[in-house]
């Protein structure tokens, strides 16, 4: 898959120049226990006016050490990543580390295939767990809920009470726009989240495929910004 962007932290900000977007939620991963700390420092870092950082944390770590690592940072989320970060989402250390985000931190988390990965650490039905066991846990499940696995997502998450992103490298644009606008519709529109998956895709031409949904004005605002705006209280 080619990459729409450089990765840097100028290039985000050139990409949300040419879009149109005021600011980015940038995730960190922490590939490993020794990383949480300076991956959070590095993401608490950035420029609070253009982004807005979310944290990592890791299993390996004892959970006040991953709790002290996202407050000292100042961070806003967590994203949880488990083919970078070499863990399952069903892995039982990961449950105690969940449970004291919960109200604190909202966890945005990759489902499904990526990275060479067929999905097998990522399942929908791992994620529709994490919603049964910690129903106080704001969860994010990125690529509404399953990439490459749109119809295990559609049957395991869809309509339950969790946030869908719209990310899908290389583009929303390649998929179905009535199997997307049904799809936002029937999990609700209050809980679906624009998100571009920069560098993998670009947001200027992910926020025009956002726009060519088909959605009514009020639904498309809500996706692109003030569902957000409310889960983070911008």
């Amino acid at each position: 898959m080619s990459l729409a962007g450089d990765g840097t932290v100028d290039g985000l900000a050139a990409a949300q120049d040419e879009a149109g977007v005021d600011r980015s939620v940038c995730l960190a991963v922490a590939n490993g226990p020794d990383a949480v700390v300076k991956a959070n420092a590095f993401s608490g870092g950035l420029d609070r006016s253009r982004f807005i950082p979310f944290g990592t944390v890791h299993p390996g770590l004892p959970v006040a050490e991953n709790l002290a690592a996202l407050r000292s940072a100042g961070v806003q989320g967590v994203k949880i990543h488990p083919v970078f970060q070499r863990f399952r989402l069903d892995d039982p250390e990961l449950m105690p580390l969940l449970e004291a985000l919960a109200g604190e931190f909202p966890v945005i988390v990759h489902v499904g295939a990526g990275a060479g990965s067929t999905g097998e650490a990522a399942t929908p039905a791992m994620v529709r767990e994490w919603i049964r066991a910690v129903p106080g846990l704001d969860v994010i499940a990125c690529h509404f809920g399953g990439y490459h696995s749109w119809e295990d997502a559609a049957a395991v998450l869809h309509g339950l009470p969790l946030y869908l992103d719209t990310s899908w490298p290389p583009s929303l644009g390649t998929l179905d726009k009535g199997t997307v606008r049904d799809a936002i519709r029937r999990h609700g529109v209050e809980r679906v989240l624009f998100a571009s998956d920069w560098p993998t895709a670009s947001p200027a031409k992910e926020i025009e495929a956002i726009r060519d949904l088909g959605l009514t004005d009020d639904e498309t605002a809500l996706v692109l910004g003030g569902n957000a705006q409310q889960l983070l209280r911008l």
